[in-house]
């Protein structure tokens, strides 16, 4: 039998496992669905097609995203025992469905890696005839130099954002959030409110576009296929009063933080877009106050959120969720969409009626 045909009958076996997990998953079979689903990966990469370098990476990739999965698993299937050790959550539990419905779907992600360098990044070039060649003139062939070079450059960043150092930091960095519950509280200081205050004046709030230039920020990047994955808002122009749901930058709990705008700009790829939205006063001060609430009540970023767009409390959000619903509640978004649905880029690309007025750009390349 060849090589192909036991691939087919694998992931057939792999699709029926997945049906199984979603009604009977415990944390010991997803374990055995995951250590399955990398061999197939592994022997995927063994056939004669491809680069050599691209299949070394992505045997790298894989492992760590194995890693990952088992990580996931055993934070959302088993919680802390009397005695120190980790045992399974009770399946009766309200919450355990959607916990088994994350599970399920860590598995498709290196699924998604893989076709996404294998088949979509990595299209064979062919050289033209004789005959051809010369109804070639100097403009298709600067055209075709142009794809190549993007095509290299777009898979050496994909090369980049998934080396095993990379990944690496981005797996140590998961233990650090929690998707249920709140864990960053008051990170705002009354200093801040009180640089807010002073602000209220200006009859505008600013909304930042930003790549940071992260780890982070790259990797999100090979799925969404955007340049700019994050959003905050400020209240003043020159972004001293700038705040989000981030990463906390290993200073404050993942969750609402202010942006260290000047921190991730000295990063060498990294760039913010600024625009500002007309408002009233009063428009302004509610946004404050609701800022306020949520940094007395307690926060968290809203990570597994990024894939299953749904969030678990009402402070548990991520970046681009948290700008639209504040706009929202003060009647300020000029575009419908869900805000567990929205993107960054949505903030600009859904501008159909130019509401926005571009400012400036910071760290043109």
């Amino acid at each position: 039998m060849k090589l192909k045909t036991y691939l087919l009958l694998a992931n057939i076996v792999i699709l029926i496992a997945i049906v199984a997990l979603l009604f009977l998953g415990t944390y010991t079979m997803f374990i055995l669905v995951y250590i399955a689903s990398f061999l197939i990966l592994l022997a995927r990469t063994s056939q004669p097609r491809g680069q050599y370098l691209v299949k070394l990476w992505l045997i790298f990739a894989f492992g760590f995203f194995l890693a990952f999965q088992i990580v996931v698993a055993t934070q959302l299937l088993l919680t802390p025992g009397i005695e120190g050790g980790r045992v399974p959550i009770d399946p009766a539990i309200r919450s355990f469905w959607p916990r088994r419905v994350i599970c399920i779907f860590v598995i498709l992600l290196p699924l998604v890696i893989s076709r996404y360098i294998m088949v979509g990044k990595y299209a064979q070039l062919y050289l033209p005839s004789i005959k051809e060649t010369g109804t070639i003139g100097f403009a298709e062939l600067k055209g075709v130099a142009t794809k190549v070079k993007q095509i290299a450059t777009k898979a050496d960043n994909t090369m980049e954002s998934l080396s095993p150092g990379n990944l690496l930091k981005i797996i140590s960095d998961l233990p650090r959030h929690d998707s249920f519950n709140y864990i960053n509280e008051g990170s705002l200081t009354e200093s801040y409110f009180n640089k807010a205050e002073e602000m209220m004046e200006d009859p505008h709030l600013y909304i930042i576009i930003s790549r940071t230039g992260s780890t982070a920020s790259n990797f999100i990047s090979l799925f969404t296929n955007k340049n700019y994955n994050h959003v905050s808002l400020s209240f003043d122009r020159e972004l001293q009063t700038a705040v989000s749901y981030n990463g906390g930058n290993n200073v404050y709990p993942p969750g609402m933080n202010p942006e260290m705008i000047a921190d991730f700009t000295r990063r060498s790829n990294a760039s913010l877009l600024v625009y500002s939205l007309p408002c009233t006063f009063e428009q302004k001060k509610q946004i404050l106050n609701m800022i306020r609430e949520i940094n007395e009540k307690g926060s968290a970023y809203n990570i597994l959120g990024l894939v299953t767009k749904h969030s678990y409390r009402p402070n548990i959000m991520f970046c681009s969720q948290f700008v639209y619903n504040l706009l929202e509640a003060e009647g300020l978004t000029y575009f419908e969409k869900v805000g567990r649905s929205v993107d960054p880029t949505d903030f600009v690309e859904l501008d159909y009626r130019r509401v926005l007025t571009f400012e400036y750009e910071i760290g043109i390349e």
